[in-house]
Parts: structure tokens; C-alpha cells; sequence
């Protein structure tokens, strides 16, 4: 009877557990740098326009629900009017561009235009909402 050598135990169990390591490791890591990268964006620009962006949604469903009195209008051109002061601001960089500045200016003089005359009926408020629409659309194809 040949003698049989003892088997030596495997170290796929170690390596396993090491490559989990490992992963787990280098997850937290990409987690951590990515946070990192986050914190050093301003958030500001973003939510300026997504505030924006839902008042003017709010204006075109009033309009869809027939809600188009001034005091269903009115709440969301003062707020719309009162955020577009903050344009610039959240634009730092393009402060300066006279384009921006002109399509700005274009939104405001329109929300003013608004506001003196508040929309009396659903066909104006639509009138105000494309005219609105076409201020941001005018910024937005240059600066997005």
C-alpha cells in the first residue's frame, strides 16, 4: 500500500476574502473621493433653476386646471420674478457676458411686464407662459 500524502488545505477561501476586502476597500474609497469632488460644486446654480423651472410648471397647469384668476397667477410670477434677481449671482462666470445679461434682463422686463398686468383670463396667462418660455429657452440655447 502506497502511502498517500496529506492534502494540503486550499487558499481560495483567503484569497476570497481578500478580494472582498479589496473591493469593499476600494468601494469606500470612490465613495469617499466622489463626496469629496461634491462638496467643491456650488449647488446653487442648479437649484435657482430647478425652482424656476417647477414655478413655471405650477403656471402652465394652473392654466391646464382653468385656474387662471390673478390670485391663482400671482403668487407664482412674484416668486418667478423674485428668483430671477438671483440669476447673475448664480452665475458668477457669466456675469460679465453681455448675452447673458440681455436674455436676464429679457426675463425680468417680461415678469414685470406680468406682474403691472396681471393675465385676466387663460388666454393671456398662455400668452405670459410662451413669452416666458421663449426668455429661458433664449438663455438656455446659449449657456447650457
Amino acid at each position: 500500500m502506497a502511502s498517500q500524502e496529506p492534502r494540503r488545505p486550499s487558499h481560495a477561501g483567503r484569497y476570497l476574502f481578500l478580494f472582498l476586502l479589496g473591493l469593499l476597500v476600494g468601494a469606500v474609497c470612490a465613495v469617499m473621493a466622489l463626496r469629496a469632488l461634491q462638496a467643491r460644486m456650488d449647488p446653487f446654480p442648479e437649484a435657482l433653476m430647478n425652482v424656476m423651472q417647477r414655478q413655471s410648471v405650477e403656471l402652465r397647469n394652473s392654466a391646464k386646471a382653468n385656474r387662471c384668476t390673478g390670485s391663482d397667477t400671482l403668487p407664482r410670477l412674484q416668486s418667478l420674478r423674485a428668483l430671477s434677481n438671483d440669476i447673475e449671482a448664480a452665475f458668477p462666470g457669466l456675469r460679465d457676458d453681455a448675452r447673458f445679461g440681455t436674455a436676464a434682463s429679457g426675463l425680468r422686463a417680461t415678469l414685470d411686464q406680468a406682474l403691472a398686468s396681471p393675465p385676466a383670463d387663460c388666454a393671456q396667462l398662455a400668452a405670459v407662459n410662451e413669452r416666458i418660455g421663449e426668455d429661458c429657452k433664449a438663455c438656455h440655447r446659449d449657456f447650457r
